[in-house]
């Protein structure tokens, strides 16, 4: 899915919402799919957006056990909760409160992601993003992010925000992918807090409300918490916190305009592609 009736630039709108629907994956975890739904499949360049978010050890202690990627990259932002990663390069990282990984799959990775708990809440968000069709047998790479590494703006008006990806005011993310070079700021809005928040023209992009409510675009559309709104291409977003506050990711990036075969764990351009990732893997030629 693409946004529509584009202007070159001027306000954005919510072109379509949404809530995310029940799902699970890995050794039974549940989640919430938000983008990967059969009423929004994807969002040029992104693939899929789980939400994550139990104090039930139940509901995620099985952990998502060794599994494979190629030809795409997963960002993982944590809001509560551990989680170990490794992969079968040897790389292992920890995944904690207000950390990120944005792990490039290239060509081919099998990793885990398991929870270091067994008690507390558990809570975050993976984003699937793509590669266009020349990186999509690069070398595999982890940018890990730790909490202190992403920068925190006042932006004035009651609002603030994290920069994981992109800038605002100024302030630039930690994280680079050249190809889409996104935008990933986790919003904080106080009540009534209102924000015009900047988004490059020609992005496609969406919010999605974590906490709270908030009235997004011109007009105005409110999203309560659990919502996605998918917006039209502009080169600003309004936003207006409700009674209660807001908390929300922006997320936004350059699309690909490229044809997507994708199966499972697996996002290539060609059916064919597709068949020999799964003929790699079964070799063990990731």
């Amino acid at each position: 899915m693409t946004s529509s009736d584009r202007p070159a630039s001027g306000a954005r709108r919510v072109v379509w919402s949404g809530p995310g629907l029940p799902a699970s994956d890995g050794d039974g975890v549940k989640l919430t799919r938000v983008i990967g739904q059969p009423k929004l499949p994807d969002l040029d360049p992104f693939l899929m957006l789980d939400e994550f978010g139990s104090d039930d050890p139940d509901a995620y202690i099985g952990g998502f056990p060794s599994h494979p990627h190629r030809g795409f990259e997963t960002v993982t932002y944590m809001l509560a909760g551990r989680m170990r990663h490794r992969d079968n390069a040897g790389n292992e990282g920890l995944l904690q409160p207000g950390s990120v990984q944005w792990m490039t799959a290239g060509r081919g990775i099998v990793h885990s992601e398991m929870p270091e708990q067994d008690h507390g809440l558990m809570r975050g968000f993976q984003l699937w993003v793509n590669l266009p069709a020349r990186d999509k047998m690069t070398a595999a790479r982890y940018q890990d992010i730790q909490p202190d590494q992403i920068p925190e703006v006042d932006l004035g008006g009651g609002a603030r925000a994290r920069v994981l990806a992109g800038e605002i005011a100024g302030v630039r993310g930690p994280v680079q992918a050249e190809a889409t070079r996104p935008l990933y700021l986790d919003l904080i809005l106080t009540p009534g807090a209102r924000l015009s928040a900047p988004i490059p023209a020609g992005h496609n992009g969406f919010l999605y409300v974590y906490e709270g409510e908030v009235s997004a675009g011109a007009p105005a559309e409110r999203l309560p918490r659990g919502r996605i709104g998918v917006l039209s291409d502009g080169d600003q977003l309004d936003l207006k916190a409700g009674p209660e506050g807001a908390q929300l990711i922006l997320v936004a990036g350059r699309p690909l305009r490229e044809p997507v075969a994708k199966y499972g764990p697996f996002v290539m351009n060609t059916e064919a592609e597709l068949r020999q990732a799964f003929d790699d893997y079964r070799a063990g030629r990731f």
